[in-house]
């Protein structure tokens, strides 16, 4: 008789407990076997997942041009990325607590703060007994901990109703009195000045369609065509081309701007594609030499890029244009145009570009030294940013100039040893043939060594196509005037977000339509 033999049981009901114990045992294995290989499939499948995203990347980063991803969309394929990370740490958190904790802990560390500027709503939860387990005497507050977190209230869509009561006097039959109705933006129309703001913050500073909208107000019950939105966007367009022009008066006053111009695609009717249109950008941002007027940005719209489009842009202008080597702006400081009006300031971070671009393609010593010698410029600047004009000047001729001329006779002995169809001798050869512009902010301290901010971005939009048409045009430069959703690596030198330009736009709206309304009525005084 074996061994296993001699440990069974002889009583029959013994050995039957047995057995199903041992079956109920079997049926657990099975079931965690299950178990293991279900979160095996779920992890080989977001691990193909994960490998066929840094697939994309590689080829984003290092692929061919022709392969090469769209910036955007290689931002939502990192979104696609860090969420299926979060999906994970998910998925464990629920299965280890201790691990959850530990997280918890780090991202409470990580996320910094909240801005003091947002309302604090205070939610106190106390426990239900206050009485001590001891004793039961009432117990005293010690101390607390406090949490903060992000909430939101959704947008909400509202019906003013204006009543305007009449009043007639019982003891006489005089013509009753009512008071007069307020201006409206679109006479006859529905929306109030801070729906139509809403709607162009939307399309100008958040990339939504107005198809988009439509859909959204859907939702909400409201239903409103494209075409209504579109209108609307319209007489904004109108009511606001004053402020933009305004805008663009007082840009042309100053003493020094910046001018640059970026691709608008534009729809081409009955091709069934796209050419390519020009937003010309004139900004001022007097900020990094002490100036006390406040930055600004007016856009203007263009079929193209030539000479003619930034003469006309700059007709009036007398003053420091900093801008890039493009001949158009050659063409408007020549003499034979505008009398020696405007003097050209050329931008140091198109020199450093071409640079740049030759360096990270791997060996380049001479592109590398060159970006070594900008850099020690662009140092130097750093530390005078904010300083007066004076100062800033005194500071470029002690320090900068020195580097500056050798920069200079160093770049003329490399031309001269670099073969001249060579991609460094054209880098070189831009720098010299632009070297007048290049070295006027050493004798003029309110001209920035290169752009600060991306002041651009309010035109380098996602899903910018701007329509065929030419009235539309005009709409959009008035309202691109108006509306920017920039952003800044320089805190110092940030524009306003556009989280605040349906309040700001509102208020524009309400003011010149209220304005329009006591031009009409000369017995209201005008506060």
């Amino acid at each position: 008789m074996s061994e296993i033999e001699n440990q069974l049981p002889a009583d029959i009901d013994t050995l039957h407990a047995l057995m199903v114990a041992a079956c109920a045992e079997r049926d657990a294995a099975i079931a965690e076997r299950e178990t293991a290989i279900g979160e095996r499939d779920r992890a080989l499948s977001q691990i193909d997942r994960l490998r066929h995203l840094l697939r994309q990347l590689q080829r984003a980063h290092f692929g061919k041009r022709s392969e090469k991803l769209d910036p955007d969309q290689l931002l939502l394929t990192l979104e696609d990325i860090e969420q299926a990370i979060a999906e994970s740490e998910a998925q464990d958190d629920k299965k280890d607590a201790i691990a959850a904790k530990v997280r918890a802990e780090k991202r409470r560390a990580n996320r910094g703060a909240l801005p003091r500027h947002l309302p604090r709503v205070d939610v106190t939860i106390a426990p239900e007994d206050t009485n001590c387990p001891c004793c039961r005497t009432p117990m005293h507050v010690i101390g607390e901990e406090t949490s903060e977190r992000l909430d939101v209230i959704p947008a909400q869509f509202r019906v003013i109703v204006t009543h305007r009561p009449k009043y007639a006097c019982r003891a006489c039959e005089e013509a009753p009195v009512q008071a007069p109705a307020p201006e409206r933006l679109i006479k006859g129309g529905l929306p109030t000045e801070a729906m139509v703001a809403y709607v162009l913050a939307a399309k100008y500073a958040w990339h939504l369609p107005l198809y988009r909208q439509a859909q959204i107000l859907l939702s909400q019950g409201v239903a409103i065509e494209r075409a209504t939105l579109a209108f609307w966007v319209g007489y904004a367009a109108a009511e606001l081309k004053p402020l933009y022009l305004r805008l663009r008066e007082l840009i042309l006053g100053s003493l020094k701007i910046a001018v640059d111009e970026t691709v608008a695609p534009v729809l081409d009717p009955g091709r069934g594609r796209t050419k390519k249109g020009y937003f010309w950008a004139i900004a001022r941002d007097d900020r990094p030499w002490g100036g006390t007027d406040p930055p600004a940005i007016a856009y203007t719209y263009a079929p193209g890029r030539g000479a003619v489009h930034a003469l006309k842009l700059l007709d009036t202008y007398h003053g420091i244009v900093q801008c890039d080597g493009y001949a158009a702006y050659k063409n408007i400081a020549n003499a034979a145009y505008l009398g020696e009006a405007i003097t050209l300031a050329f931008c140091w971070a198109h020199l450093r570009r071409k640079f740049f671009e030759i360096a990270k393609g791997g060996s380049a010593p001479i592109a590398s030294e060159a970006l070594d010698r900008i850099a020690l410029l662009y140092a130097i600047e750093k530390t005078i940013r904010g300083r007066s004009a004076d100062e800033r000047r005194a500071m470029r001729q002690e320090k900068s100039k020195p580097l500056v001329l050798a920069l200079k006779i160093w770049l003329e002995e490399q031309l001269a040893r670099v073969s001249a169809k060579s991609v460094i001798a054209e880098a070189i050869r831009y720098g010299l043939n632009h070297w007048d512009g290049l070295v006027r902010f050493l004798e003029d301290g309110r001209i920035e060594l290169g752009r600060v901010d991306d002041w651009r971005g309010g035109c380098r939009r996602r899903g910018l196509t701007v329509s065929g048409g030419f009235r539309p045009r005009r709409c959009r430069s008035s309202l691109h005037g108006s509306v920017s959703s920039r952003r800044s690596s320089n805190r110092a030198c940030r524009f306003p977000a556009p989280g605040f330009l349906s309040f700001h736009q509102a208020f524009a709206l309400g003011r010149s339509v209220r304005l329009r309304g006591m031009r009409k009525s000369p017995s209201v005084s005008c506060r």
